[in-house]
């Protein structure tokens, strides 16, 4: 059974960075995409960033030039770079993997998931 354990949340006043980490527990193979969404109370869940397999990475305009996602194999670990962090990013953050390999083109979209995390919360102050 897949088991996803987020850490490295935390509050930081805005223009710090922080870096989340994700480690994949019970799957020896890196998952066919994975990625890191955020919610906050009374929003749905939005994708943040996503990366596949061969390393590809897709982010959300919100982020763009601002966060890094990237991936390590041994141990298999999904890390996710927060630079230049903004009030409006915070949020509970979640790391998510599609095990069934089976996906949309929409990498960024919740539905492609069947795996996540218990949440990290990132608080960014003004």
């Amino acid at each position: 059974q897949v088991h996803l354990v987020d850490s490295g949340g935390g509050s930081v006043q805005a223009g710090g960075s922080l870096r989340l980490s994700c480690g994949v527990s019970g799957y020896t193979v890196w998952p066919s995409i994975s990625a890191w969404f955020r919610q906050v109370p009374g929003k749905e869940r939005e994708g943040v960033a996503a990366i596949g397999r061969d390393g590809r990475a897709k982010y959300a305009d919100s982020v763009k030039g601002r966060f890094t996602i990237s991936k390590d194999g041994a141990p298999v670990t999904l890390y996710l770079q927060m630079n230049s962090l903004k009030p409006e990013d915070t949020a509970m953050y979640f790391c998510a993997a599609n095990t069934v390999g089976l996906y949309t083109a929409e990498w960024l979209g919740a539905s492609n998931y069947d795996t996540w995390s218990q949440g990290t919360q990132v608080t960014v102050s003004s």
